[in-house]
């Protein structure tokens, strides 16, 4: 089978995967409980069978070693902004373009289903529909731990992701690091409370809070090599609920990135004891918890090369190279297989109005489908080829 067979049968699958991208964006799911997207995609599969809680795995091909591609299920907690005909309205989003990718793999597997059947497959195709990839406990994890990957005979997992910054009609395919570790941190600084006019009675825990956050943003200049670089993000802080009570507890949530592991332990490490001299220092006390954590997303060179030998054929060019403090559980199977993300650019693509990952007006255009779809196929005739 040669790629030219596998677009052309999905020539005719793409106008049923639009249908299936305006019913998944418009019920958006948080991780673990993608049950309505789960059983929409279901529906356009020739057999699946359910993984990790909510997810899907459906197989394509005869037993043996076979070639895996991911695609994501979870949207995120935010409110759609965008103003299409077929938005979310329940106060979640697929702000991340996890609807894309999804219903552009259910349209791969049912044209290398047709394939199949015409002119076999030169490897099986394992096509995983992941739960879980934006919250903890990360889906991933939960899909290696039960085995299903090795249960598949898995080779390698590849995967398509759309990105704002990236030309339309290219796409990135980098070797090596492509995406940084992510650590997601819950700190808590604990103080005594009391009444706001008698601070000198009481540890404040919002000074300190304060005066934490101040000092983690000095750690990235100052803890890391600038030449990988890396990133540290306060997303949200709490305390109290009235103005003339000093609360005894004050909250905040970061996310830590870097580029290697070794970096990203020094952060970590540095951040424990910023927060913790810091809380002492107004004679509180902290507790740090590290709520989710992810490693380096890390592309395998000969996947990589192979793909980007296969862009003309797909329609595709190559994008500027490009790497990013991004993070992506996908980087988790990279730990048992060798495996590649591949971005899929949106920039200057019809209809698209240039908005950002996690924006609430981020829309990938209806094309962003077929494009996807297409580097998927890339994605799993190029692994296939290795395989043999």
């Amino acid at each position: 089978m040669t790629l030219a067979a596998l677009l052309h049968a999905l020539d005719d699958e793409i106008p049923r995967a639009l249908d299936l991208r305006h019913r998944l964006h418009a019920c958006p799911e948080l991780g673990g409980e993608e049950h309505r997207t789960a059983a929409l995609i279901a529906g356009e599969l020739p057999g699946h069978r359910v993984v990790a809680g909510t997810g899907l795995l459906a197989r394509v091909g005869a037993a043996g070693p076979a070639v895996a591609l991911r695609a994501e299920l979870d949207g995120l907690a935010m409110t759609e902004a965008t103003g299409a005909a077929f938005a979310a309205a329940n106060g979640h989003m697929h702000a991340c373009g996890h609807d894309v990718h999804a219903a552009a793999l259910a349209a791969v597997v049912r044209a290398a289903a047709r394939v199949a059947v015409r002119d076999g497959l030169p490897a099986p195709l394992v096509a995983l529909f992941q739960p879980c990839e934006e919250r903890h406990p990360s889906g991933a994890v939960a899909v290696l731990r039960a085995g299903e990957l090795a249960a598949e005979q898995v080779a390698s997992v590849s995967a398509v992701h759309v990105h704002p910054d990236l030309p339309w009609g290219s796409l990135g395919a980098e070797p090596g690091t492509v995406n940084a570790a992510a650590d997601a941190v819950l700190v808590e600084i604990e103080g005594s409370g009391g009444h706001a006019a008698y601070p000198h009675r009481t540890r404040d825990p919002v000074l300190a809070l304060c005066q934490t956050v101040v000092a983690l943003h000095t750690l990235v200049g100052r803890r890391l090599d600038p030449v990988e670089g890396g990133t540290l993000s306060v997303g949200m802080v709490a305390a109290g609920h009235t103005e003339n009570v000093i609360p005894g507890l004050a909250q905040a949530r970061l996310t830590i990135r870097s580029m290697t592991e070794a970096d990203q332990a020094a952060l970590r490490q540095a951040v424990w004891e910023t927060v913790e001299h810091v809380a002492a220092a107004h004679g509180c006390r902290a507790r740090l918890t590290v709520t989710k954590s992810e490693p380096p997303l890390v592309n395998d060179p000969a996947l990589t090369e192979e793909v980007r030998r296969g862009l003309p054929a797909a329609g595709f060019a190559a994008a500027p190279p490009w790497r990013s403090c991004g993070g992506d559980d996908f980087a988790h199977y990279g730990g048992k297989l060798p495996t590649l993300m591949i971005f899929a650019g949106l920039r200057g693509a019809p209809g698209f109005a240039r908005a950002g990952l996690h924006e609430p007006t981020f829309l990938p255009p209806d094309a962003a489908v077929g494009a996807v779809a297409r580097a998927l196929a890339l994605a799993y005739t190029a692994a296939a080829r290795l395989l043999g």
